[in-house]
């Protein structure tokens, strides 16, 4: 369901409110340039600052503006289990094709916590999910052993976006999950590795600027046209390491969409955007890759 590239939409804002307009250029572009899906209100949508409002108003736009072309992956996650069944069923009767459900964060739930949440979730919803581990925010990891649980107890439970920056994850997944459950890189940097590892795709911060590369390297990846796929890596990894390096997604991001002129840089506190000496450092790297003036 979920083989090839879904961008994790950043929200554009202006002055506070959601730039609407951006917004609908941004997922039209991206359906411009081959992306497989789109994954509205993620991390780098920067949810945790969304009202419940405004969440269900990307997650709807996201969902009108898509109209078929591409699945839309609504990002319904929280530490939460009330607050995350709401929001998922919220996005099934707005048309969403999935739900990302990010591990629950702060709280630091048990294996078996985390087994009762998803079930929870699980089972008030029809859509397909993605389930989320990213031990960097959210301290603790999904198991694979308690994705095995999950996967085999609730049927909708079929993915995983692995986040966990080790690609020998994605190995002791495909070893102890059936093929039909997927893998996908929450991780731009290590896609390549994932993929030849039995990933099927990912779960892009970087398409956000560059769609077509992206869609192309996945492209190659699943095709066996390996080198093909490492001279396009070749050529993305120094944005994959600036964005990961000059600061917490998604400010990189949002700094360099707004210097390709595809965004503002606004963001919302607590994050602030890029330092001078790291602004000037992303202006280089996006001079050198020729993006400033074709993004």
């Amino acid at each position: 369901m979920f083989e090839g590239v879904h961008t994790a939409l950043i929200t554009p804002f202006v002055d506070g409110k959601i730039d609407e307009d951006s917004l609908i250029e941004i997922i039209n572009n991206q359906f411009n340039n081959n992306i497989s899906g789109i994954v509205p209100c993620g991390t780098t949508g920067e949810s945790p600052t969304l009202t419940n409002a405004e969440h269900k108003r990307i997650i709807e736009l996201s969902v009108q503006v898509a109209g078929g072309k591409g699945k839309v992956s609504a990002g319904t996650g929280s530490n939460s289990t009330r607050e995350a069944i709401i929001m998922t069923q919220y996005a099934q009767e707005a048309g969403a094709d999935a739900a990302l459900l990010v591990c629950p964060y702060y709280n630091k739930p048990s294996q078996e916590g985390l087994y009762q949440h998803y079930k929870s979730i699980a089972k008030e919803t029809d859509l397909p999910i993605m389930l989320y581990s990213i031990p960097g925010r959210a301290v603790i990891e999904i198991t694979v052993e308690t994705q095995l649980r999950l996967h085999s107890d609730c049927p909708n439970i079929i993915a995983m976006k692995e986040a966990g920056g080790n690609k020998s994850r994605v190995m002791e997944i495909r070893k102890a999950l059936p093929q039909k459950y997927e893998v996908l890189s929450g991780d731009d940097a290590l896609t390549v590795e994932f993929i030849k590892n039995g990933a099927i795709g990912v779960v892009s911060v970087a398409s956000n600027i560059i769609p077509k590369k992206l869609s192309e390297l996945v492209d190659c990846l699943l095709n066996k046209k390996i080198a093909e796929a490492e001279n396009i890596n070749a050529f993305c990894q120094p944005l994959f390491q600036g964005l990961l390096s000059l600061d917490t997604n998604p400010i990189p991001i949002k700094e360099a969409m707004a210097l390709c002129e595809m965004s503002t840089n606004e963001l919302r506190l607590p994050l602030v955007g890029l330092n001078e000496a790291n602004k000037s450092e992303l202006v280089n790297l996006l001079t050198e890759l020729n993006l400033l003036s074709n993004n």
